[in-house]
């Protein structure tokens, strides 16, 4: 991994959009603490308990006042985490934040010349599919929203980061597109591994890929590295079935047929029973594993922890 203790040699004064969430806060510890760097936040959120010596501006990403974090010219990278996941939230909302938001920060980068742009997207832009290869490459197309609509944001924003990666060629963009990311944040594939008795579709056990969340915030910081600039999948410590992980959680699935599934997830959600979204059946169902070598090669990354540690990562404390 590249040498990031030495602070004159990367950027100093870094933007976290997504701060107040768990993610954020530990990206922002990490460069922070460790390496000395000053950190702004943004977020809609509050964010209690921040140290005095981070800022942080509670603002819409749509905003002049998140324009004005900016306009001072002295910004030195943007790390992008605020994409809004929120099954519950209104559709137009969410689109309009995503969005317009990724647009102006994107605006706001070029205008005032940040160096560095790295964005948290997911490898699952590409979409848990019958018909994917054992290992998908980042070449391979996103296709997650034609089966999984709720993915249409983030495919969408990747798309919005890679196309500026290509024409703003003064700007080091770096598009992160991480395996399910486990631990005490609350994320989709966290929130199911956390269930005691989660879904299963009776004759389907897919392989996949978890990520420890400390091992994210280590890509990150290695994608700040000066030079460092491209799309880069990022995997963990190995692919384990599905069944081995929640046997390993010591969870007692409940198995559903796939023809009623839908139907009794969707009824279980609307009612508050389930927070499990019915559009993600796929990713229980279908396979999308990714090669992350690029990663290796060019960043140096490796994952620190091992599988049972990721694994047990979704019952630490919050």
């Amino acid at each position: 991994m590249a040498d990031l203790a030495q602070p004159a040699a990367g950027p100093r004064k870094v933007v976290i959009t997504g701060i107040s969430g768990r993610l954020g806060r530990i990206v922002a510890r990490r460069l922070h603490h460790e390496l000395d760097w000053q950190i702004v936040g943004l977020d809609r959120r509050p964010m209690p308990g921040r140290p005095k010596d981070i800022e942080h501006h509670q603002v819409d990403l749509r905003s002049k006042k998140a324009r004005d974090v900016f306009r001072t010219g002295d910004v030195d990278a943007l790390i992008h985490l605020g994409v809004m996941h929120d099954p519950r939230a209104r559709a137009a909302e969410i689109y309009s934040w995503n969005i317009t938001g990724t647009t102006k920060l994107l605006e706001y980068c070029q205008a005032y010349r940040v160096p560095k742009v790295v964005l948290l997207s997911s490898a699952n832009v590409y979409g848990p599919r019958p018909d994917n290869p054992q290992f998908l490459t980042e070449d391979a197309p996103l296709l997650a929203a034609q089966r999984f609509p709720q993915m249409r944001d983030l495919v969408e924003i990747d798309h919005l980061v890679s196309t500026f990666l290509w024409r703003a060629q003064g700007v080091e963009t770096v598009i992160l597109r991480p395996v399910h990311i486990v631990g005490p944040v609350h994320n989709a594939p966290s929130n199911y591994l956390r269930i005691e008795r989660p879904p299963v579709l009776l004759g389907f056990d897919p392989m996949v890929q978890l990520i420890h969340y400390q091992d994210i915030a280590n890509a990150i910081v290695a994608a700040l590295a000066p030079g460092q600039r491209g799309i880069y999948n990022v995997v963990g410590p190995g692919e384990v079935p599905l069944s081995a992980v929640l046997q390993e959680l010591g969870r007692e699935p409940v198995q559903i047929p796939h023809p009623v599934a839908k139907p009794i997830l969707s009824l279980a959600f609307r009612l508050g029973l389930s927070s499990f979204p019915v559009a993600e059946l796929d990713f229980i169902r279908y396979v999308c594993m990714v090669d992350g070598r690029r990663a290796h090669a060019e960043l140096g990354f490796r994952p620190r922890f091992g599988l049972r540690e990721t694994i047990h990562a979704i019952d630490e404390p919050a």
